[in-house]
């Protein structure tokens, strides 16, 4: 690659980051959300600040020409929304005027998320029963109240939420531990007392992002007596969320939870890496329209990313699409970057997928396969034929 198509790519990736940033803040601006859009054009100043300081700084002018608070209808309410499926205030930080809460409305639709049948079947379970909470309540059985998503990052928790509130037909409300956390920990107190209090009375589906950030071990000597205090908070409002709300958690670090928290959920949904069939399958999706002129290369994709977590298999083909579209590159060259990078990590099938895939699509000699995976030449010729000597589409035997 020269290095003014470098700078190209590099314009051109700023240059859809900032479309996406104003369709997300059009998006905001559109549904009436005014805090949150005060807040997401705050976000744009903070982030654009080192890179273009001088847009920044327009930015931050109409920011600071904007009125302080809301006027007229709820901020987030749609005119077509029934009354209780939105809060008519945003609970706030008391001292920053900042929403406490983040806001996902998929109410529209939302694409559901790449799980194995077994627990996309647990998911698909706690959906049925919110919905026929009458039926389960004339035989005295409650619904599930709780569930504590625990996973690595970018396994799908947070989709498999915002998921089930769609199907449910309500927003999703997502309370970011981390970011409410406060050296003055009363305060923090207040703000999650601010946050339950506010969901129950609205019936929401609310999420605990990071909750490990607090419902650590009570044993742990690291800890103030405020911060285990606020563990034992957690667990009364665990304890007291009613049937007609859903409360949902979610954890990267479940080996940091306290025991009694686990005990309090009424169901435990374990997420994990993508199995080879979930990851073919979000190739197929996040390739879209140029799966007709990629998915040649999907096979060969899906073998060299294998373990990976769906959000990087995301990420990855994006990026290859965009290399294909403003570079024209065969895109088979950017599969095998990606298989290079990545052998370290695989097991031994994993190994012997890529190197019969990497065979049969022709990018190299058995030989070189045999070099770079370790797989012997007699087991890529059995399951993936001769070898091509030049170039795709020309073989000959080793």
């Amino acid at each position: 690659m020269t290095q003014s198509q470098s700078k190209d790519m590099v314009v051109a990736d700023e240059i859809r980051q900032i479309e996406e940033d104003f369709v997300n803040f059009s998006r905001l601006v559109a549904e009436e959300s005014f805090d949150d859009s005060r807040m997401y054009l705050a976000k744009l100043v903070r982030k654009y600040r080192t890179k273009r300081p001088e847009f920044a700084d327009k930015l931050n002018l109409t920011l600071k020409k904007g009125p302080t608070r809301s006027t007229g209808s709820s901020v987030l309410r749609r005119a077509e929304a029934p009354p209780s499926a939105e809060p008519q205030d945003i609970p706030k930080d008391a001292d920053s005027r900042l929403s406490l809460i983040r806001i996902f409305d998929d109410r529209d639709g939302i694409a559901p998320p790449l799980l194995t049948e077994p627990l996309f079947g647990q998911l698909d379970a706690i959906v049925r029963e919110r919905l026929q909470r009458d039926r389960l309540a004339a035989h005295g059985i409650r619904p599930t109240r709780s569930a504590i998503l625990v996973g690595p990052p970018g396994v799908g928790k947070t989709l498999s939420a915002r998921w089930i509130a769609a199907k449910i037909g309500k927003p999703l409300w997502v309370l970011d531990l981390t970011t409410v956390m406060s050296s003055l920990l009363g305060k923090t107190g207040n703000n999650l007392r601010l946050v339950f209090d506010h969901a129950r009375r609205n019936e929401a589906i609310l999420l605990l992002d990071e909750i490990d950030s607090i419902a650590k071990r009570r044993s742990d000597e690291s800890d103030v007596g405020e911060l285990k205090r606020l563990v034992t908070a957690i667990l009364q409002e665990v304890d007291a969320w009613p049937d007609s709300g859903l409360l949902l958690a979610a954890t990267n670090h479940s080996e940091l939870i306290d025991p009694a928290l686990w005990r309090r959920f009424d169901a435990i949904l374990t997420f994990s890496d993508s199995d080879p069939l979930l990851v073919a399958e979000g190739i197929r999706r996040f390739m879209g329209e140029d799966f007709t002129r990629l998915g040649a290369v999907s096979e060969l994709l899906a073998a060299s990313m294998a373990g990976m977590s769906m959000s990087d298999v995301e990420r990855e083909v994006m990026a290859i699409r965009r290399r294909a579209a403003l570079e024209g590159r065969d895109p088979i060259h950017a599969v095998v970057d990606i298989a290079l990078t990545r052998i370290e990590k695989m097991d031994r099938h994993s190994r012997q997928r890529l190197a019969i895939e990497l065979a049969k699509s022709e990018a190299m000699s058995h030989n070189k396969i045999t070099e770079i995976t370790g797989v012997s030449r007699d087991t890529i010729r059995k399951y993936a034929g001769p070898s091509p000597i030049r170039g795709r589409g020309k073989r000959k035997e080793d």
